[in-house]
């Protein structure tokens, strides 16, 4: 079975981060793994803390992985300082995997802050020149391009910004914006417009660590980056479609709706 690790926080409510991630990873027939930089109280509607793992303890979680285990894949999450993000390369520049998804994840869904000021810089100097995909929101590639997104023409201008930063691939998430959900991939071989319709929930907690995370997925089993991207858009969809309550604010998304129906019974 092919093998992808999440480098990411702990979500305790079980529908962002390595949580989500690891959920997406088996819905999308990979074995998944982890390594935890941050461990975050949160739930559907608010982050009570966060505390970041030491610096050594990330590395050491990376090297008894990678020192055993054959990794197809890696997806990087939830970095909060600039400090994990140098680290977290570093080992990467050392361990050298083929493919690197980044979600540079730099708010919660509730609209608490996840890390620190400073993180951009570093995260241009030092993971932008390794990452296979950069998987920006609104928020995010605004952050990073430094441009202010009110359109899809300012999507796609924002993503042809961060490419020219020195990534290979970037997709920019429409989902902060009104409409359809429209997203722009932007890849060496031009610019795709994805739109598929807009899903009225309220249950998207954990909706951008699953998405890149099922991109990781279906890269590590081949996939072109336009197929694994709109493959997907569409699980993710589909998952937000046929997601299920829990907790009393954003609810995640039903990961395994091929599995559950919307009670959570077993199919």
């Amino acid at each position: 079975m092919l093998k992808c690790l999440s480098v990411a926080g702990s979500d305790c409510s079980g529908g962002a981060g390595i949580q989500a991630d690891l959920k997406a990873f088996s819905a999308n027939e990979t074995f998944g793994m982890s390594v935890i930089t941050s461990v975050v109280a949160e739930n559907t509607t608010r982050v009570l803390s966060v505390f970041n793992v030491p610096v050594e303890e990330i590395q050491k979680q990376i090297d008894a992985v990678f020192e055993d285990i054959h990794v197809d894949a890696v997806k990087l999450g939830m970095l909060p300082t600039a400090k994990i993000i140098s680290a977290v390369a570093d080992k990467l520049n050392e361990y050298k995997p083929s493919i690197i998804v980044c979600d540079p994840v730099m708010v919660a869904t509730s609209g608490d802050a996840l890390s620190e000021g400073g993180t951009v810089s570093t995260m241009r100097e030092k993971l932008f020149p390794i990452v296979t995909l950069l998987t920006p929101n609104i928020p995010e590639a605004e952050a990073i391009s430094g441009l202010e997104i009110k359109n899809e023409n300012h999507m796609e201008k924002a993503a042809r910004i961060i490419m020219d930063m020195g990534v290979k691939n970037v997709l920019v998430k429409g989902g902060h914006l009104t409409g359809d959900a429209v997203d722009y991939l932007c890849t060496p071989e031009g610019v795709h417009k994805l739109a598929c319709k807009r899903v009225d929930s309220p249950n998207t907690h954990g909706t951008g660590c699953t998405l890149s995370s099922a991109i990781t997925a279906n890269l590590a089993h081949g996939m072109d980056m336009l197929s694994a991207v709109t493959k997907a858009k569409n699980y993710i969809t589909e998952a937000i479609e046929k997601s299920f309550t829990v907790g009393k604010g954003h609810s995640p998304v039903n990961h395994f709706y091929d599995y559950y129906d919307l009670k959570g019974t077993v199919l």
